[in-house]
């Protein structure tokens, strides 16, 4: 009857032992279960970061006042040119002429010293635009901000007033 006590009072100890072992294993493997889940959760649920290009360039140039002062400064004619702009469908370009209108008699040489940089700057901003931008009023405003910027950052004697397109077809 004594060993029968014995082993019984063995069997439960060995069966608590294996009890808190067994809690032991389960509380183990949910934390760790949890640590990964918790894990994975941050990676895939965080906001994807802003992309810098999806914001356009344009929309931080100043468009300038159309009701100027009335005096008329002088003026550089730049002639004809043609410019393949962006397009998703088809190949589009734009052919145009503009004047320049300039603050001061002494930008008048410096521009036409600088006519082929002008121009340059003028041929990559226009080929930098879309057909849908040029399309409308508000998009040939915008290049024409665009073109002012450009040009007075190189200017040095004098600024650009205003640009005239006196002609601007796009196709």
């Amino acid at each position: 009857m004594a060993d029968k006590d014995k082993k019984k009072k063995d069997e439960g100890e060995s069966s608590d032992g294996g009890k808190k072992k067994k809690l032991i294993i389960i509380i183990a493997a949910a934390v760790v279960l949890l640590a990964i889940i918790g894990g994975a959760a941050f990676f895939f649920l965080k906001p994807a970061p802003v992309a810098e290009e999806e914001l356009d360039p344009g929309l931080s140039v100043p468009v300038p006042d159309i009701t100027q002062s009335n005096a008329i400064g002088p003026m550089v004619e730049i002639k004809e040119f043609i410019v393949n702009i962006i397009s998703e469908e088809d190949r589009h370009y734009v052919k145009a002429s503009l004047t320049i209108e300039l603050n001061r008699e002494e930008a008048l040489e410096e521009a036409n010293k600088r006519m082929p940089q002008i121009r340059d700057a003028i041929l990559l901003l226009v080929g930098n635009k879309t057909f849908e931008e040029l399309q409308d009023l508000q998009g040939k405003k915008q290049l024409k901000a665009e073109i002012i910027s450009k040009i007075n950052s190189f200017l040095q004697t004098g600024k650009v007033k205003a640009i005239y397109f006196t002609d601007f077809v796009v196709q």
